[in-house]
């Protein structure tokens, strides 16, 4: 320790800083000391000083001379674009959204195309009752869109909706709940029809949906996830006739990245000019299961069902629909090496039902069908896609294999019944599977292309039918 007296140090060892009795000062010791040897060396450390303090305050006041200056500039910058220290704010006044009739001709705005269709779009809330794994009757419920067509409560929709339900509910955008009666609908082209009883609706004005573009401008409104009642997204044409299969049934679709999500299925499709161009099909919005897609959504064009929308008004079904009468699948190389066939690409015809518009045209069983008019028939769901462009009456000419060599004939359609049996459904794929003693088409074939018991038949030979098939019906 270091004591100050006079100005000089002396050093102690003891804590309270005193020098003992006895004690030696510095001077003393130093001329004790002989003349070669060197004086001892008193390290002295100097004191270490907690300079937190004045490096906060210093770090303190470094912060407000910057920020002071900072400000400085801004306020200048301010000062000299607008003449005036305060920050400018905008006066706009925001203008009412003004409702516009839907005319066709005049272009709307998105806030009011909106205002001129929401009250024509509808929440959709289904409920049915199925049994579970212990026998026990189950309530589920789904919900999706629709749309108002005629003011005396005619709303479209999408057969998928519906389907299966033992109750519809329909809620308008007034918060109005109506319990609805399915009037009827077409599984092939996924609409259908409901009516409520209410007066003085707000309906939709159809538009032309072959004047669609890619890149023109679309809206949907409806209700996304079941929960966001009445929310509207946009967006635009994507592809038009766009042919795509689902479940085996081919659909041509309107293409679009407006924002589709379940529950937005049956609801409306608008153009710029507020008319209904499509029904929105969300469910094809995810058909390719196997990766999630964004901005990849499908709707039906209005002009391609809206002449049945009408038939199911009136009649409760589809009363034009075309009909060969046939049960029919796909060729394939197994069937040609089967049946000595040269082709392996058509449709096959497995049976014709008496008095049908094939069985009046001509058609045989064991005819391979390859084109309808000019489009060429590779497959059962060409078939069927084929199909759509035709009405009840309209007359086609089909070209045929037969007995190794190809044909025309003319074939006028028949009229789809109003029910069919559902394992004859369009939509039941061929299976080529089966035992064909189990499966009366394939024993049918083989019985015409080889005879009873194996003998005789069209190319007069013998063997067993390997491959049992299930047609679909046309």
């Amino acid at each position: 320790m270091y004591n100050d007296e006079n100005n000089l140090y002396h050093y102690t060892y003891r804590k309270d800083g005193s020098e003992g009795a006895g004690q030696q000062t510095v001077d003393e010791q130093l001329q004790g000391m002989k003349s070669n040897e060197q004086p001892p060396v008193i390290e002295m450390k100097p004191i270490k000083k907690n300079r937190m303090g004045l490096k906060i305050a210093v770090l303190a006041l470094s912060c407000a001379v910057l920020g002071g200056a900072a400000g400085a500039g801004i306020n200048a910058a301010i000062n000299h674009s607008s003449g005036s220290a305060s920050v400018g704010v905008s006066g706009r006044t925001v203008s009412a959204v003004t409702l516009k009739t839907v005319d066709g001709k005049t272009e709307l705005s998105d806030s009011e195309n909106y205002a001129a269709n929401v009250n024509s779009a509808v929440s959709i809330n289904t409920s049915s009752a199925t049994t579970n794994f212990f026998g026990q009757s189950v309530e589920s419920a789904s919900s999706g869109s629709g749309f108002i067509i005629t003011a005396d409560g005619y709303i479209v929709t999408n057969n998928h909706v519906i389907s299966g339900a033992s109750s519809v509910k329909v809620t308008l955008y007034d918060g109005d709940s109506y319990d609805a009666t399915v009037v009827g609908s077409d599984e092939d082209y996924d609409i259908a029809v409901l009516k409520i009883d209410a007066k003085g609706l707000s309906p939709v004005t159809l538009g032309d949906s072959d004047t669609l573009n890619v890149g023109d401008h679309v809206l949907a409104i409806g209700n996304p996830l079941g929960e966001l009642t009445f929310s509207m997204s946009g967006g635009m044409v994507s592809c038009v006739n766009r042919a795509i299969n689902v479940d085996g049934t081919p659909f041509n679709m309107i293409q679009t990245d407006t924002s589709i999500n379940p529950g937005n299925s049956g609801g409306p499709l608008v153009n710029s000019y507020g008319e209904v161009v499509g029904i929105v099909s969300a469910k094809y919005s995810s058909y390719s299961s196997s990766e999630t897609v964004e901005g990849l959504g499908f709707a039906i064009p209005i002009n391609d069902v809206s002449a049945m929308i009408q038939d199911i008004m009136t009649n409760g079904h589809v009363t034009n629909k075309p009909y060969l009468g046939i049960t029919a699948g796909s060729m394939n190389s197994s069937l040609a090496q089967q049946y000595r066939f040269d082709i392996d690409t058509g449709v096959l015809v497995y049976s014709v039902e008496d008095g049908s518009a094939a069985a009046k045209a001509g058609l045989k069983m064991g005819d391979v069908i390859t084109k309808i008019d000019d489009t060429d028939v590779s497959t059962m769901e060409d078939l069927i896609a084929a199909k759509k462009s035709y009405s009840a009456g309209d007359t086609s000419t089909f070209t045929i294999y037969r007995d190794g060599k190809t044909q025309t004939l003319d074939l006028t359609w028949g009229t789809q019944p109003a029910k069919t049996d559902k394992s004859s459904s369009a939509d039941t794929a061929p299976n080529t599977t089966q035992d064909p003693n189990s499966d009366q088409n394939s024993q049918d074939l083989f019985n015409y292309f080889f005879g009873q018991n194996g003998q005789g038949g069209q190319n007069g030979q013998s063997g067993q039918s390997g491959d049992g098939t299930t047609g679909t019906a046309a």
